[in-house]
C-alpha cells in the first residue's frame, strides 16, 4: 500500500500543478519549485544525539532560520563542513574523527531544514547564504563539503571570488541543476507550461535560467586549489557531474574510486583529504 501511494501521489501533485497553470503559470511554478525543495529527511536521530550535543556551539539568526553551528576545537588550520541533502552535521563524524587527530578547528552548521537547524525547505542559494554568514563570521581555511553542499560552497566562491578559503573539497557533488530538475519533472509528469513557469521563476528570483545553474560555471574562473571526490557507482549523483567540474576548474585534482558509493565515509578518503589539506 505504502509503495503504491508513493507512485501515485507524485503524479497527483502533477496533475494539480497543471490544472493550476492553465489559470496561473506563476503560481504553478511557486508551488512546483516549493515541493521540490521541502525537505522530509535529515533531522537529528536519537542515535546521533550524544555526538553533535557535546559540540553544539551557537544559534545563530540567519534570515528567518535559527542555524545550529558545532565546533570541535584545534590549534591548526580552521575546516568548515558543509553536509548535503536531507542529511546533517553527523554525517562527518568519520572525517571530524581525523581531522581531531591531526589537531585541526572543526566547523560544521546543520543546513536550513536540517539537523537542529528550523525551517522546511532548502536550497543551493538559500544554504550559500548561510554558508556565506558562517565564512564571515568564523573564517575557515579549508571548506570540505559533500553533495549539494558541494555546489553550494562553489556557488558562494562565484558570488564572492574574493573569499579567504585557501581550499575546497568536494566528495560526490552534482554539477547541472537541470538534471535533477529533469528527474523532478519525469516524476510528477507536470508538463511543459509548468516547466517554463518554473524556469522563468528562477531566472527571476535567482538570476539563473535552470540549465544555467551549473557548477562547471561556477568554477570557470576559480583560482582556489579544488580536490574532487567521487565513485563510479554513485546511484544518487553521476560521477560525471565532479568530471564536468574538474574541466572547468582549471586548479583541481579529481579523484574517482569504485565501489564507495555516495556517502564515501571511508577511511582512504578521509586521509587523502588529510593530506590535500596538509600539503603546500
Amino acid at each position: 500500500m505504502k509503495k503504491t501511494l508513493e507512485r501515485i501521489v507524485p503524479k497527483l501533485y502533477g496533475k494539480w500543478l497543471n490544472f493550476i497553470a492553465f489559470f496561473s503559470p506563476r503560481t504553478a511554478a511557486k508551488i512546483g519549485f516549493d515541493i521540490f525543495c521541502t525537505i522530509r529527511k535529515g533531522r537529528v536521530k536519537p542515535e546521533q544525539v550524544s555526538f553533535l550535543d557535546a559540540a553544539k556551539h551557537s544559534v545563530e539568526l540567519i534570515g528567518e532560520q535559527q542555524i545550529q553551528t558545532y565546533t570541535w576545537r584545534g590549534t591548526k588550520e580552521t575546516v568548515l563542513l558543509l553536509h548535503g541533502w536531507e542529511s546533517n552535521t553527523y554525517r562527518w563524524r568519520n572525517l571530524i574523527a581525523k581531522l581531531k587527530e591531526h589537531n585541526f578547528n572543526i566547523i560544521a552548521f546543520d543546513a536550513p531544514a536540517h539537523g537542529h537547524s528550523t525551517g522546511k525547505m532548502l536550497h543551493v542559494p538559500l544554504y550559500a547564504a548561510s554558508t556565506r554568514y558562517i565564512l564571515d563570521k568564523f573564517n575557515p581555511d579549508y571548506v570540505v563539503a559533500h553533495s549539494m553542499g558541494g555546489m553550494t560552497i562553489l556557488f558562494d566562491h562565484f558570488l564572492n571570488p574574493k573569499d579567504h578559503v585557501k581550499k575546497i573539497v568536494t566528495i560526490g557533488s552534482p554539477c547541472d541543476f537541470e538534471s535533477f530538475m529533469h528527474h523532478y519533472q519525469a516524476i510528477l509528469k507536470f508538463n511543459d507550461k509548468v516547466w517554463k513557469a518554473m524556469d522563468q521563476r528562477l531566472k527571476r528570483v535567482f538570476g539563473f535560467h535552470i540549465n544555467e545553474f551549473k557548477s562547471s560555471l561556477f568554477v570557470a574562473n576559480n583560482k582556489v586549489p579544488g580536490l574532487l571526490f567521487h565513485d563510479v557507482e554513485d546511484k544518487q549523483v553521476l560521477h560525471t557531474e565532479s568530471i564536468k567540474v574538474h574541466e572547468s576548474w582549471k586548479n583541481s585534482r579529481l579523484v574517482l574510486t569504485t565501489g564507495l558509493g555516495h556517502s564515501m565515509h571511508q577511511e582512504e578518503v578521509n586521509e587523502e583529504i588529510i593530506t590535500f589539506l596538509e600539503s603546500n
